[in-house]
């Protein structure tokens, strides 16, 4: 059929949908037909409806049954012989008449109502395949483009111009994107808003961290390492516990690569986050150990039931073992499951005053703060800088310079 009044003049733009196949589009086309046929003969059931998927070229067959004149009961399934030979002198009564029907019968109200309905079914579809299609995909790394930067959250498009969503809160804070970059993240999570597909995708969820490493670690993608699991505190610090299942693979040595050559691409990208590659183990007290590297333990004191540990080590790991601004221990307790108590071995404590000391000069709230980020003695706290503390704690820096005055005053 040639002349279809334009109904099928945007099937191009049809084709150039993004997310459904050709059949899923043609059976839109033909459903929309039939409907326009439905209402003006009241069935469908005797009409053929053909598509050219090709150039979406239409044709439309309507069948009915020839009968003796004035015996027609549905005008819509039988023609009477009278009016079948006007067009077909040959036909007999039983006889099938075929006719086929122009787009320009339904009329040109018909024609732009069906249109519409058309396009709006289509867009429909296409939002439920690009649902469909990240709802499976949750957790996968993606490569974008970045294509708009607000306050709040950045544009990304993907590789067929699909909106994702990569909030503020998803970005590590030394992310620093402008339109046109290339940025990798995970699918982190996909909803419908408004019968729109949202999705949302991340770069501080610890999925991230573990698809950068099966992508540069083959033992990883291969399953001969495992990783069992993955904290973080995106920008500063992650630590990764793997496992193999083979004997003769060091997990931790193929996760670095030589000279750190397989590490240093993860840290790069996420913005030099230092990353504690750690054996994973069932004892839980060599767990704890090496979940707070780089610090040197000298004992551990386990309590199962109630899942926390009390480590024992020299005062100058002490530092280490909570880390920059508490990083460290939290993430090892985070790691382990176990919340994680800092003291100094006991031949050391004599030489330092316990903060608890100081309770009629330091409010108790302050001093309960302090231990609360492993600060129990007065060396403790005085072995870091004042921006430690601000960071590491809840305190003011007027604050902390009291108590440091109150400490100091101890040793003087």
């Amino acid at each position: 059929m040639s002349n279809n009044i334009n109904l099928i003049d945007s099937f191009q733009e049809f084709k150039e949908f993004k997310n459904i196949d050709r059949p899923t589009v043609i059976s839109v086309l033909e459903e929309v037909f039939r409907s326009m046929i439905r209402r003006k003969y009241g069935t469908d059931e005797n009409c053929d409806v053909i598509v050219n998927p090709d150039n979406g070229d239409l044709e439309i067959w309507r069948t009915r049954v020839v009968v003796e004149d004035e015996f027609s009961e549905d005008d819509d399934l039988e023609i009477e012989l009278s009016a079948a030979h006007k067009f077909d002198p040959d036909l007999e009564v039983g006889d099938d008449y075929i006719e086929e029907i122009t787009l320009e019968s339904f009329g040109r109200r018909a024609i732009l109502a069906a249109r519409q309905t058309l396009v709006s079914k289509i867009l429909e579809l296409e939002k439920d395949e690009v649902f469909k299609k990240y709802k499976d995909r949750e957790g996968e790394l993606i490569t974008g483009e970045v294509y708009q930067i607000w306050k709040k959250e950045t544009l990304v498009l993907d590789d067929d111009g699909n909106e994702l969503i990569l909030p503020k809160t998803e970005q590590i804070p030394a992310d620093y994107f402008k339109k046109g970059d290339s940025i990798r993240a995970v699918v982190h999570k996909v909803e419908m808003v408004n019968s729109n597909p949202r999705i949302i995708i991340s770069r501080t969820a610890p999925e991230f961290l573990q698809r950068l490493f099966e992508l540069e670690v083959p033992e990883i993608f291969d399953g001969l390492i495992t990783i069992r699991k993955i904290v973080r505190e995106p920008g500063e610090r992650a630590k990764v516990a793997v496992e193999s299942y083979d004997d003769r693979i060091d997990p931790v040595g193929a996760c670095v690569g030589m000279k750190g050559s397989r590490i240093h691409g993860i840290v790069r990208e996420l913005r030099n986050e230092n990353i504690d590659v750690i054996n994973y183990t069932n004892n839980n007290s060599l767990y704890i150990q090496r979940a707070l590297s780089p610090a040197r333990i000298g004992s551990i004191k386990l309590d199962d039931e109630n899942k926390t540990a009390a480590v024992y080590l020299k005062s100058d790991q002490v530092s280490l073992a909570i880390g920059r601004g508490g990083h460290n221990i939290k993430l090892a307790g985070k790691l382990t499951g176990y919340e994680i108590d800092v003291y100094r071995e006991a031949d050391e404590v004599e030489e330092d005053v316990d903060i608890e000391e100081f309770a009629d000069e330091i409010d108790s709230w302050i001093i309960d703060e302090l231990k609360r980020v492993g600060l129990d003695t007065a060396k403790s706290v005085l072995a870091l800088s004042i921006d430690d503390l601000v960071k590491r704690t809840d305190l003011e820096e007027n604050t902390i310079q009291e108590i440091i005055q109150v400490l100091q005053a101890e040793f003087e």
